[in-house]
């Protein structure tokens, strides 16, 4: 077989990371799907992670670390850690900013942050396109089972553009966003994708069956996990904002973060192209990998406002619990940040109703992001349990209606400067 060739040849000369023969492992992955592919491969990968993860003094290299993370990607279901983390190689993509395993906050510099952010995205979203693309026009024998028809081909285009078209716009390419011409917004789309030398997104594709759908539902959760990065950074800026009584940064970055959620909409209706057929098939082996372990989700949600104890003990939590640490060590809340801003009169009058506009509006798109993934889900999976070892959406039902904070249920009023309570969000 061409990988046991390949891998033995690079074994047994320099062992480079450089040269590893990534080719020749996706391609027998993307043969079977990573549920199926044989212990002899990865039984030979897991021979070459030993070699590579030696410890010495020194740092790894990019290459080395490329290598080492690619392979505890691949070997997840070997190891038996087989997770949502894992699944969507979040590891691999280095997701800017939010996400543990991204390179950490903004460090002051949102633009930069928020630059990396929409390049990724656009990418993700470029690459589920081409994709499509290259299936339609039989150009790919990847993932061959389930081909949907043109129209939902062209649908998929027309959503995917829509999706990605703020990003382009904050990027400067707003003529892609508008092309009337598909096939040439397409181009611009891919033109963003992450460079030869930068293969995360080609590496980061490892699905676990050959569905075709299966290709555009990792890309998309990938760009849901690309967003909540993005929000989680938003959100502490947030919280240091109030802390340092600073109303109009504090509500331009809530603002931003409520675009950013609600501009994301058409990736919900993107994930809706999907036919459930399909997605019950390859679904059946991702069990064990759940959004319920989104480290970014729960990041967020805990931003917001401090999880009340049964929430923070329940399996939505236990499932994330380096958050769950975070929460119980003290981590600061926009919730709290509010209310001591107004209690030590750090805002006052004008300010606290610029904060509290802002919070609310961004309030109500996250409970709206909850209903739509709660119809979506449904709709696919209906009365099927979760993954992750979750109830599915009788979960998901019982939890989109969580407030996102209780520090703004009531609007204020011009120049109350006090902090409102009671009542429910708008």
């Amino acid at each position: 077989m061409r990988f046991v060739r390949e891998l033995t040849s690079w074994l047994s000369g320099a062992a480079d990371p450089d040269d590893f023969p990534y080719s020749a492992v996706l391609a027998e992955y993307h043969r079977v799907g990573k549920h199926f592919v044989e212990k002899e491969l990865l039984a030979l990968l897991d021979q070459i992670r030993a070699q590579v993860t030696v410890p010495t003094a020194d740092p790894p290299g990019p290459a080395v670390q490329l290598l080492r993370d690619f392979l505890d990607v691949a070997l997840d279901k070997w190891d038996g850690r087989y997770d949502y983390r894992s699944y969507l190689a979040l590891r691999l993509l280095r997701l800017p900013c939010g996400e543990d395993e991204g390179p950490g906050e903004d460090d002051g510099h949102p633009d930069r942050a928020r630059r990396d952010r929409d390049r990724l995205l656009v990418g993700l979203v470029a690459d589920a396109l081409a994709f499509e693309l290259a299936a339609a026009s039989d150009a790919t024998d990847l993932l061959p089972e389930d081909r949907p028809d043109r129209e939902v081909v062209a649908k998929r285009h027309r959503l995917g553009v829509r999706a990605a078209s703020p990003a382009l716009v904050r990027l400067g390419l707003a003529g892609a966003a508008h092309d009337p011409e598909p096939a040439a917004v397409l181009r611009d789309l891919a033109a963003e994708r992450a460079p030869a030398g930068e293969p995360a997104l080609w590496l980061s594709m490892l699905p676990v069956y050959v569905s075709h759908d299966e290709y555009l539902f990792i890309r998309v959760l990938q760009s849901y996990e690309c967003l909540f990065a993005g929000l989680v950074d938003e959100l502490r800026a947030t919280i240091a904002a109030l802390a340092a009584g600073r109303a109009r940064p504090a509500a331009d970055r809530l603002a931003y973060a409520r675009e950013q959620l609600t501009a994301a909409g058409p990736l919900f209706s993107l994930l809706a192209t999907m036919q459930p057929t399909a997605f019950r098939t390859f679904r059946q082996y991702t069990d064990g990998a759940s959004a319920i372990q989104s480290r970014s989700y729960k990041l967020m949600e805990s931003l917001c406002r401090t999880p009340e104890g049964t929430r923070l003990e329940s399996p939505a939590y236990q499932q994330v619990p380096e958050v769950r640490d975070r929460v119980h060590a003290g981590q600061p809340s926009i919730d709290e940040a509010f209310r001591a801003a107004v209690r030590d009169s750090l805002l006052t009058g004008a300010d606290v109703d610029l904060v509290a506009r802002a919070m609310r509006a961004f309030a109500a798109a996250v409970l709206q992001w909850r209903r739509t993934h709660h119809r979506l889900a449904t709709r696919m999976l209906g009365s099927r349990p979760g993954t992750g070892y979750t109830e599915g959406t009788p979960y998901l039902a019982t939890v989109r209606s969580i407030p996102v904070f209780t520090a703004v249920t009531h609007d204020p009023g011009p120049s109350s400067g006090t902090a409102p309570t009671g009542g429910s969000p708008e």
